[in-house]
């Protein structure tokens, strides 16, 4: 379910004598809706998308690009004469997509590379298995992230003949943790997750190079540009920027492009990268991600009206309870997934029992 105003599925806009959607009421006037620094920084576009996503199986093994990346993408496959809505197309916009996900449940993920000392530790065991050994020499060579890079490239696309190792690495893996031997007992259960609904996809493999990361409720990660990731379970609300543009590598029946996935990934070994909160004043949470696009607050609802703060366009969604938006002379009751939108110029405040998700532009 996502909120925002990107060409391809804008939100409808339902108020007091307007009906249409997000994109077309916000190009109406967008220097009122949007405010003038929004718009000689980002044009006449919202810059963000507020989302909830609830994995009900892994998701695709992905990078987002940088802005330069997605830009010159958009322009070779537009020149190429690649239709915007065909399935192999990979930028379906010219805008970078780095996000960040504010966990609701556990939520469960793998997100950046390990590094390679600590990979050959995850399979170590397996090099008997053609597909890890030549993966496992690649990882002993070159500087950390030229070893990485090199594994990462075979893992996915080298030696097609030995897409069977697959199955024999999965069976591998399900003995070891069977019999409590297992060198990371917590990414060899995600391996196992990911092959039930992908079997025989190298991603499986691919997930063993990654971080796994586990967000309780109330904590949140951000995923820049260039981090190769996969969300498997959970309940997140996620803000990122107004982009579609994702390049896939594996887990999904979806347009695979793992070739440019490996020019833009970023191989360097790095944790998972969590955000704390500040919090500005009780009841609010303010999660403020490295970009110019989007910031994140989460504000407990009290009976009392109390300001919904933040500054230019914003979307408010709720996400427990029951809450008003309360805007000049006008009120709006939301349960969990509703959201309303306010333009630069609206001054609101929030009452009630429950929490909302405030998505706004720095």
């Amino acid at each position: 379910l996502w909120y925002g105003a990107h060409t391809r599925s804008p939100s409808r806009v339902e108020g007091d004598k307007i009906e249409s959607d997000l994109r077309e009421y916000i190009s109406s006037n967008p220097e009122e809706l949007l405010g003038r620094d929004i718009v000689e920084r980002f044009g006449a576009e919202l810059p963000f998308l507020l989302k909830l996503i609830a994995p009900a199986k892994p998701l695709s093994l992905q990078v987002h690009p940088s802005a330069e990346e997605a830009a010159l993408g958009w322009v070779r496959e537009q020149r190429s004469g690649v239709p915007i809505d065909a399935p192999h197309r990979t930028y379906r916009d010219h805008n970078h997509k780095p996000e960040m996900v504010y966990a609701l449940t556990e939520f469960e993920a793998v997100s950046g590379f390990r590094a390679p000392r600590r990979a050959l530790e995850v399979l170590a065991g397996l090099e008997d298995i053609p597909l890890v050994s030549k993966t496992v020499e690649r990882l002993h060579h070159g500087a950390s992230s030229q070893g990485m890079r090199s594994a990462f490239e075979y893992m996915l696309l080298g030696a097609r003949d030995r897409d069977a190792d697959v199955d024999d690495v999965v069976e591998r893996i399900s003995a070891r943790l069977a019999r409590d031997a297992s060198p990371s007992s917590h990414s060899d259960s995600i391996a196992l997750r990911v092959a039930e609904h992908h079997p025989g996809d190298r991603g499986i493999l691919a997930t063993l190079l990654l971080n796994p990361v586990t967000l309780s409720p109330g904590e949140a990660m951000f995923v820049p540009a260039g981090c190769a990731h996969a969300y498997l379970s959970g309940l997140a609300v996620e803000v990122m920027a107004s982009s579609d543009n994702v390049v896939r590598a594996g887990l999904t029946s979806k347009y695979v492009d793992a070739r440019t996935l490996l020019d833009i990934v970023d191989v360097r070994p790095a944790p998972p990268i969590r955000l704390a909160p500040e919090r500005s004043k009780p009841g609010v949470e303010v999660f403020y991600a490295p970009v110019e696009d989007f910031e994140l607050a989460v504000i407990t609802a009290a009976p009392h009206l109390s300001d919904a703060g933040g500054r230019g366009p914003r979307i408010v969604m709720a996400v427990e309870g029951t809450v008003e938006v309360v805007c000049g002379g006008s009120a709006v009751t939301l349960s969990p997934t509703q959201a309303v939108f306010l333009s630069a110029a609206d001054v609101a405040g929030v009452r009630g029992v429950g929490r909302v998700v405030r998505a706004s532009v720095p």
